[in-house]
């Protein structure tokens, strides 16, 4: 471990102990005043040099690159975050079991900046809209979402999101319509989407024609690159003025794609490539790359104010067997019909991704609550009938196998 990754991983550590200190009411200064760090602006990165696009036709102007708020828990890295010049943070509903919001709402507010970001949440998923009624699913996403204004100490969002939507259907639900829009009329949600990572065309299409969601959250990163589809569908949200928001930019993982790309290629190198590879995109207006320490806040942000690749980018985003050491589920389900007990692989593997990669067991257990009793995890054999199919050439069972040694 490097000695500055240390150093924040020790302050993430104190912090999270010192937030747990003041909500026992035993300490009463902020963590954000004992451990945000100052950070040196680098030559060009100072806040005028900012690239700043257009959410479609919100009005919302933003810096292309935000923050995906899920797997931190250090509020000083929320406020420095701020302090360094982004402006959208983007959390939900269930990512640690609802304290990821409460600490982005306690963080806006002992800043006293609520009107100068754009803040994101995200309810209703999939496993709440399973054998839901019309009436049940206004009712959940009204009361969810009570919630959320709750934990985030906020009378209002500025996107509200339906979590994590899987098929062409749930965007043209006429109840999940009726309790957006009228959450949006009523001025608690000033602007309605839909995230998606699985089947993502199909997905983003299915919203842009309902004429009724203003933004979209997807899944891209260059290892989808030859997605026509996909980056088609993008362009379509774009030009008919649906804002479009990135994640899953590094590709499934923080710092880099596995030990081969590393020994080759910087993690700075690795995370500024495939981050600079989404943001080329112009149809896309801001990126969440989640981090949790601030080296990983400093380069991240500093591709919101060049966009240029170095010679060492460019050699790794043209490198081929960083693409299949990636090994990155595109979550497309062909691999679900080759599976003789029908097990939710394309769930196995995101969970997968947040043990290995993210380290977020909360997210990682969140994802194999949405696998319906009787399938997943305990069902698979193993057998890489599944592996076959893939797309990507991914060794799922392997993976499948991984997650069982080290999840169960």
């Amino acid at each position: 471990m490097r000695n500055g990754e240390a150093d924040c991983t020790r302050r993430g550590f104190l912090a999270a102990v010192l937030s747990g200190l003041i909500s026992a009411g035993m300490v009463s200064i902020s963590p954000g005043e004992v451990f945000a760090k100052k950070t040196k602006r680098k030559k060009g990165t100072s806040k005028k040099d900012i690239i700043y696009r257009k959410l479609g036709k919100t009005g919302l102007k933003l810096p292309i690159v935000g923050m995906g708020v899920m797997n931190a828990n250090n509020p000083g890295v929320v406020k420095a975050s701020y302090e360094i010049g982004i402006r959208h943070f983007d959390t939900a509903a269930y990512y640690q079991y609802g304290r990821n919001e409460q600490m982005v709402g306690s963080v806006i507010k002992q800043l006293g900046v609520r009107d100068k970001v754009v803040i994101a949440t995200k309810v209703f998923a999939p496993g709440q809209r399973s054998d839901c009624s019309p009436e049940e699913a206004k009712r959940k996403i009204v009361e969810i979402f009570e919630g959320s204004l709750n934990r985030l100490q906020m009378d209002y969002v500025d996107i509200l999101y339906v979590h994590n939507v899987q098929d062409a259907e749930t965007p043209g639900s006429e109840a999940i319509i009726e309790a957006m829009t009228g959450l949006k009329k009523q001025g608690k949600a000033r602007f309605i989407g839909v995230t998606t990572h699985t089947n993502m065309t199909e997905v983003i299409n299915a919203a842009v024609k309902t004429g009724v969601y203003d933004v979209v959250l997807t899944s891209i990163n260059f290892t989808m690159a030859d997605d026509e589809a996909l980056l088609k569908a993008i362009e379509n949200a774009a030009s008919k003025g649906v804002g479009v928001i990135a994640m899953k930019t590094q590709a499934g993982g923080r710092r880099g794609p596995g030990e081969d790309a590393q020994r080759q290629y910087s993690s700075s190198t690795i995370t500024k490539a495939a981050l600079k590879w989404v943001l080329h995109n112009e149809n896309i207006t801001t990126a969440i790359p989640g981090y949790t320490i601030y080296e990983h806040m400093e380069e991240d942000f500093s591709v919101a104010s060049d966009l240029a690749y170095t010679s060492e980018e460019e050699n790794f985003l043209a490198d081929n067997n960083v693409k299949v050491s990636m090994g990155f589920c595109r979550q497309c389900r062909t691999c679900v019909a080759t599976c003789p007990l029908n097990v939710d692989i394309p769930n196995l593997m995101r969970t997968h991704m947040y043990v290995a990669r993210y380290s977020n067991f909360y997210e990682a257990r969140a994802t194999l609550d949405e696998i319906h009793t009787g399938r997943g995890l305990s069902a698979c054999r193993s057998c890489t009938m599944c592996t076959a199919q893939c797309a990507r050439t991914i060794d799922i069972a392997q993976r499948i196998g991984e997650l069982k040694l080290m999840y169960m």
